[in-house]
């Protein structure tokens, strides 16, 4: 049974994983059309895609971007990747990846599989256009008529748009699924430093706690992303909200 969860997890995070990009590239690596600005309240309620240590994050010539590192005070490390999605308005998480768990000798002590189970918390820095292009340089190469789909006016052009980077600290509860022992419960950090990042929050990486056990609290190295989700093939979603009925 345990070894069913591992494939189906594992192969839900991989597909998650190359979605994300493939959504990311056809829609324009995420350029946003002229003078697009999403308000304050949609920010707050809006959907995230997010990567950690996987998909697109490793594809390029960043030894230390995959997987997530974090590490105990007595040495010892977890690996993490997954990818997932936060629903803000819903307040809820859907996400799945994979974990290893090393001594500080580079002994591996655990493998498994991890699920989310809840959203605890999500503070956004704000968006960061072409933040993708900056950091991947490649991604350019797929070509300036991709870019035109980010700019063109009406239903097609919102469609076409595609996600757009963004910052933020998540905090939500998973359950660790080793591949021998039992399950256990955590709290996962996600922190991805694009946007109007805080002073003690400058790098990408996550953190770790494990229920009634130890804490991975120090990032050591690993990149994470979230996406905004923009609306669906409506010009709608930069527009003034409208006004209410007339009384």
């Amino acid at each position: 049974m345990r070894r069913n969860w591992r494939a189906l997890i594992t192969v839900a995070s991989a597909v998650a994983a190359l979605v994300i990009p493939a959504r990311l590239v056809l829609g324009a690596q995420d350029q946003p059309r002229a003078g697009a600005e999403l308000p304050r309240h949609t920010l707050a309620t809006a959907n995230y895609n997010f990567l950690i240590g996987s998909g697109l994050l490793c594809d390029w010539d960043h030894s230390t971007a995959c997987p997530a590192v974090a590490r105990g005070g007595n040495g010892d490390s977890i690996e993490i990747t997954g990818a997932g999605t936060l629903n803000l308005a819903g307040q809820s998480v859907t996400a799945a990846g994979a974990f290893t768990e090393k001594a500080s000798t580079g002994e591996i002590m655990a493998t498994g599989v991890w699920m989310a189970t809840g959203l605890m918390s999500f503070q956004s820095y704000g968006l960061a256009p072409g933040a993708l292009q900056l950091d991947y340089p490649k991604l350019k190469a797929y070509g300036p008529s991709l870019v035109g789909f980010g700019k063109t006016a009406g239903p097609l052009g919102a469609m076409m748009a595609g996600p757009i980077a963004a910052g933020g600290l998540a905090i939500i509860r998973i359950r660790l699924l080793p591949d021998t022992g039992s399950p256990r419960d955590a709290v996962l950090q996600i922190n991805c430093a694009k946007g109007k990042v805080p002073e003690e929050e400058q790098t990408d990486g996550v953190r770790l706690t494990i229920t009634g056990g130890r804490s991975f609290d120090e990032e050591v190295s690993g990149r994470t992303v979230f996406l905004l989700q923009r609306p669906g093939p409506s010009p709608a979603w930069n527009s003034p909200m409208p006004a209410g009925p007339e009384r």
